[in-house]
């Protein structure tokens, strides 16, 4: 049996854990620059404010009604995660992180329906973060139970075991196609044209109509509806092919000089990445864009890549070439938006052959790696304690940077940073 455990309202849950003030009120979280909404609360959902809606267009609503709007916290949300996840590891052997806020979990036998109940209520307890848990013989029947679960909480109490309840067949004709893991518009209206709406529909189909129709994601699909599990645990995830750091500024870029110190930051943010998972890039890209959105001004979009002489994940090499290639299609005259990097055909640090004339690893002191070690001990990703002097000298989110990103309604990092740890106050009566 499988487990699907799915944090609800994931980063609005994480604002409210330190701030219980914000318990019962709608509350929404913003993408990067405070552009749109991605997190809602379920009052938030009950006024009927869209996911993925732009910010200024619920302007209006979000007065009315007293909306608390927040900056995305990722240094939060991922602390947060990690600690959920760390619960879950304690209670099973093989576990599949899928996302920040999912997990599937391998069940051993005697793991039943009340021992989910109480695996909920700890979580809850230990973390502050709501969760619901589906259970099935396949990934895609545990993503249908929670999804029953969480979309009836009042009846399920956050869990559901799908095995076990008197009419599986009934909550798969309760489930329509698109609301299916893995099934998009095209995908949904695909099987609409071929009479299939329901998740029942279509554990019904043919099987020879599914493959002619869909290939052999939709046989897998079918045979997962039925039981057949297709779509195994993954325990150690795939083999990254490529890392991309990039982001919106908060206010339109003009000079190189600007450009270039975001553009370092980009890199070191991506060369981080890479160093922790061990691996080497061979080829780096370049971009920058104007905002399309604004009609008035000149557009201008380029990219640039190269393949390096050698594989490396060293900030200052790669920080070195990145330069290099924004200063040869920068050009004047324009308001950039955005500007990034890709590091991609990364290859194993331990399996890379160097080349005769490089230096022997034992011989070079890791400079990289250690100022690594004392950013994650002493600051976190969003704020590192040690920079190059590319990067600038402002830090982040302290103002003053044209190309910084916007975070105007920024809750703190109360579980990463020393000084914005939360304080427990002795109220007299």
């Amino acid at each position: 049996m499988i487990a699907l455990v799915d944090c609800n309202n994931f980063f609005c849950s994480c604002e409210r854990v330190f701030n219980p003030a914000l318990q019962g009120k709608p509350i929404v979280v913003l993408s990067n620059n405070d552009g749109c909404i991605i997190s809602r609360s379920e009052e938030a959902k009950a006024l009927g404010i869209p996911m993925g809606a732009p910010l200024h267009e619920q302007q209006e609503v979000i007065r009315k009604h007293d909306v608390q709007v927040f900056s995305s916290n990722y240094t939060l949300y991922g602390d947060m995660s990690a600690r959920v996840m760390s619960i879950l590891r304690e209670e099973v052997t093989t576990i599949e992180v899928y996302s920040i806020d999912e997990a599937f979990l391998k069940l051993t036998g005697n793991f039943d329906e009340e021992m989910a109940r109480a695996l909920r209520a700890k979580i809850l307890q230990w973390t502050g973060i709501p969760v619901c848990i589906g259970i099935g013989s396949t990934k895609l029947l545990a993503k249908i139970a929670n999804r029953h679960a969480k979309k009836n909480k009042t009846l399920t109490g956050g869990v559901f075991d799908l095995a076990s309840y008197w009419d599986p067949e009934g909550i798969l004709a309760d489930t329509p196609t698109d609301g299916l893991w893995g099934v998009g518009k095209n995908l949904a209206q695909r099987l609409k044209g071929m009479d299939i709406t329901t998740a029942l529909g279509f554990q019904q189909a043919d099987p020879a109509a599914i493959r002619t129709s869909m290939g052999v994601v939709g046989e897998r699909m079918l045979r997962e509806l039925n039981g057949i599990s297709c779509l195994e645990l993954e325990e150690v995830p795939p083999d990254r092919k490529g890392v991309m750091a990039s982001r919106s500024f908060g206010s339109p870029v003009e000079t190189l000089e600007e450009l270039e110190e975001a553009l370092a930051n980009h890199v070191a943010r991506a060369s981080e990445k890479i160093r922790r998972y061990g691996l080497l890039a061979t080829r780096l890209e370049v971009f920058i864009k104007t905002n399309r959105f604004r009609k008035d001004d000149p557009q201008y979009s380029r990219g640039i890549a190269i393949t390096l002489d050698r594989p490396t994940n060293g900030t200052a090499e790669l920080m070195a070439v990145a330069r290099e290639l924004l200063q040869r299609i920068y050009r004047p005259g324009y308001r950039y938006k955005k500007t990034g990097v890709q590091l991609v055909h990364l290859v194993d640090e331990d399996a890379y052959q160097p080349g005769l004339f490089d230096a022997p690893k034992a011989n070079r002191i890791d400079l990289d790696k250690i100022i690594d070690e004392i950013n994650r001990r002493l600051g976190d990703p969003k704020n590192p304690v040690i920079t190059r002097a590319s990067q600038g000298t402002q830090r982040s989110g302290s103002g003053g940077k044209g190309w910084q990103m916007k975070a105007e309604r920024h809750s703190p990092h109360y579980t990463t940073d020393w000084n914005q740890l939360p304080e427990a106050k002795n109220s007299v009566i």
